[in-house]
């Protein structure tokens, strides 16, 4: 038994003779100054706790691995924590920002 095929006159979006052309939309999803921020955290995650373990290693704690480990995670903390508040500021702003709107618009 053969299937039964549905003929329309109207033309599918893949049939179509016509292509909508959109505007190309360039701009990144994310703002630059949050990848400027995200890339300084980054680098300063990286190079911070490592010269501070080298540096303390031989001048403070006179070849004591262990506390110049300990203040090389202090240090990544230190770079974590000041992440987190930049980014929760950042975040109050745009709602301050957004609110100022609401407000605006009524």
């Amino acid at each position: 038994m053969a299937t039964k095929r549905i003929v329309t006159q109207e033309k599918t979006h893949l049939d179509q003779d016509e292509v909508q052309q959109q505007p190309s939309i360039t701009t990144p999803a994310v703002p630059q100054h949050v990848i400027v921020k995200l890339l300084l955290f980054t680098f300063a995650m990286i190079i911070l706790p490592i010269s501070s373990y080298f540096i303390t290693l031989n001048t403070i704690y006179s070849g004591n691995s262990t506390f110049a480990g300990a203040t090389a995670a202090i240090i990544a903390n230190v770079v974590l924590i000041g992440y987190v508040i930049v980014a929760m500021r950042e975040d109050a702003d745009e709602r301050a920002e957004a609110e100022e709107k609401d407000k605006k618009s009524r």
